[in-house]
């Protein structure tokens, strides 16, 4: 479990910018959430509440303050959830204006994410709908494969022989 890439194609506010998006909807900047969106910010792949409160410096605040911090977060449009197929919610830190519409690479060997920029899903989209009644249709779309960093610890099918 060594490769953790991601592409780093997202640019995020400053925390007082972020901490200024939370006093503009009422909400108090407490130390726990500074913090969280702290960690959020400085990483640009989707993280699970386990590894937001192990990246906490001194575990700031205990999982239930995490929990609920996210669930506030995600109801204000600040943070998306990701589900990559295991059943661990995982979550990241959306700019100003950003619906957070975006699909991954995942790694099954090591759970390394790369974002993936492109989207050419959106004709899909249309022809869906219009077949089916359908409006406002949206997708989620994930895909998982072998980086090639673990590609290179696997043994070749010789060396098994």
């Amino acid at each position: 479990m060594n490769c953790r890439s991601h592409s780093g194609r997202r640019s995020h506010a400053a925390l007082p910018d972020l901490a200024e998006r939370l006093r503009s909807r009422s909400r108090k900047v407490t130390g726990p959430r500074q913090a969280i969106l702290q960690i959020l910010r400085n990483h640009s792949h989707p993280m699970s509440v386990k590894e937001i409160h192990t990246a906490l410096p001194g575990a700031d605040c205990n999982l239930a303050t995490i929990y609920r911090c996210i669930h506030m977060l995600q109801g204000m449009g600040m943070v998306k959830r990701f589900d990559f197929g295991d059943n661990v919610a995982r979550f990241e830190l959306l700019a100003e204006g950003d619906d957070g519409h975006h699909h991954h690479l995942i790694c099954t060997d090591c759970a390394g994410v790369i974002e993936l920029e492109d989207c050419d899903m959106r004709e899909l989209e249309s022809l869906i709908a219009s077949r089916n009644g359908f409006q406002r249709v949206t997708h989620m779309l994930e895909f998982f494969g072998v980086c090639p960093e673990c590609q290179q610890q696997r043994p070749t099918v010789r060396e098994l022989k």
